[in-house]
C-alpha cells in the first residue's frame, strides 16, 4: 500500500476509491430500479411490491455491512461527520420533508435522476441540473443565510447524535438481518427475479464498500482522508461547479463517485438494452419536475444528504439525524402523494 501511496498519491487513490464505489452503485442501481420514491408510494397506497422489496434489500444490506465493518474495527466511527460536531435536528425535519416532497413532484430522487440521466433520461437530467444549482446556492449562495437559519433551530451534539450509544448492543444487526428477511420474502411473493435482487444487494454493499475504502486509505495516507461514502447532494453541485469554473479535476471521493455512477448507469443499461432517449412531453410537464428539483437541492443541503446520503449512508452508522430525515422523507412522500392523487393518479412503476 506505501508503494501505491508514493506511485499515486493520496488523491489519485482517493479519486479512484470515488470512482469504483460509483461504477458499482450506478450499474446496480440501475440494474435493481433502486428508487425511494417509488418505494414510498408502494408502500403508502398499501401495496408494497418489488419497489419496496428492492429498497428493504438495499437498506438492510447496506445497514448490516456496514455495521460488521464497525464492529471488527474496520470503521472507526469516531470521526465521521455524521456523528461528531453539532448536527440539527431542525434541519433533518425540514430538509427531509421538503426532500421528500420534491423527489415526488420530479418522480424520483437525486441518486435516481442522476441514474436515469445516464440512461438516456433528459428530463431526469434536466432535473438534476437544476437540483445542483439550486444545492450549490444553499450551500454558499443565496439560499445559504436561510439554510443556516433553519438548521440552528434545533441543535443536537456530542453522544446524543449516535443512535448506537443508545441502543443494546448488535441491535442494529439484528435489526437489518429482520428487514433483509422482510425484503428477501416480499421479493420471493412479488416474483423479483434473482438478479434484480443480486443487484438490490450490491447496491447496498456499494455503501459499505465507499465506507472501507476511505477508512482503509485514511489508515494509510499521509494526508487527512475524509472518512466517508455514497452521497449525491453535495458531490453533484461539486461536480458541477468543477466542470464550470476549473481547469483541473480535484482529487477526491466525490468527484469520482459521480462520474463512477453515471458511468456504471450508462454501461448496465447499455447491455440491458435499456438505453433510450427521453424528453419532457405534454403528459410528463415540466413544472412539477423543476419544482420539485428545488426543493430537493435545498431540502438534501439542509437535511445533510439526500435519500441516500443521509437515508442510507448516515443510517447504516445510526446517525440519529440520518434516520429522523429519512423519517422525514418517508412520510412527506405518503403524503404528496396522496394529495396529487386528489388532482390526478401518480404513476407508482415507472420513476422517471
Amino acid at each position: 500500500m506505501e508503494a501505491l501511496l508514493e506511485q499515486f498519491g493520496d488523491g489519485q487513490l482517493i479519486l479512484f476509491a470515488g470512482l469504483v464505489t460509483g461504477i458499482v452503485f450506478g450499474a446496480c442501481a440501475q440494474a435493481s430500479h433502486f428508487c425511494l420514491r417509488a418505494a414510498t408510494i408502494e408502500l403508502w397506497r398499501g401495496r408494497p411490491g418489488p419497489r419496496f422489496a428492492v429498497w428493504l434489500l438495499v437498506f438492510s444490506s447496506a445497514l448490516i455491512l456496514t455495521q460488521a465493518l464497525i464492529r471488527n474495527d474496520m470503521l472507526d466511527t469516531g470521526g465521521l461527520r455524521q456523528l461528531t460536531g453539532v448536527g440539527s435536528l431542525s434541519g433533518a425535519l425540514v430538509g427531509g420533508t421538503l426532500f421528500g416532497v420534491g423527489m415526488i413532484l420530479a418522480r424520483g430522487c437525486a441518486s435516481r435522476l442522476l441514474v436515469l440521466s445516464a440512461t438516456g433520461n433528459l428530463r431526469a437530467f434536466m432535473t438534476g441540473l437544476l437540483l445542483t444549482i439550486v444545492a450549490q446556492a444553499s450551500l454558499s449562495g443565496i439560499f445559504s443565510p436561510l439554510r443556516e437559519w433553519l438548521s440552528s433551530l434545533w441543535l443536537v451534539s456530542g453522544p446524543a447524535r449516535d443512535l448506537a450509544s443508545l441502543l443494546p448492543e448488535g441491535s442494529a444487526l439484528i435489526g437489518g438481518a429482520l428487514l433483509l428477511l422482510g425484503g428477501a420474502a416480499l421479493a420471493f411473493r412479488e416474483k423479483t427475479g434473482g438478479i434484480t435482487c443480486a443487484a438490490a444487494l450490491l447496491t447496498g454493499g456499494s455503501i459499505a464498500l465507499g465506507w472501507y475504502l476511505t477508512a482503509f486509505l485514511a489508515g494509510w495516507s499521509f494526508e487527512p482522508v475524509t472518512v466517508q461514502s455514497v452521497t449525491f447532494t453535495g458531490p453533484s453541485a461539486d461536480t458541477f461547479m468543477a466542470l464550470v469554473d476549473r481547469d483541473s479535476w480535484p482529487l477526491d471521493f466525490g468527484f469520482g463517485l459521480v462520474p463512477g455512477v453515471f458511468a456504471g448507469a450508462f454501461v448496465s443499461s447499455l447491455l440491458r438494452r435499456e438505453f433510450r432517449i427521453q424528453t419532457f412531453d405534454a403528459e410528463s410537464g415540466m413544472v412539477r419536475y423543476l419544482v420539485g428539483a428545488v426543493l430537493m437541492g435545498f431540502g438534501g443541503m439542509l437535511a445533510g444528504g439526500c435519500a441516500v446520503g443521509a437515508g442510507i449512508t448516515g443510517g447504516s452508522v445510526l446517525a440519529l439525524t440520518s434516520w429522523i430525515a429519512l423519517a422525514a422523507m418517508w412520510f412527506s412522500a405518503g403524503l404528496a402523494d396522496h394529495m396529487l392523487n386528489r388532482f390526478g393518479p401518480v404513476p407508482a412503476a415507472s420513476p422517471t
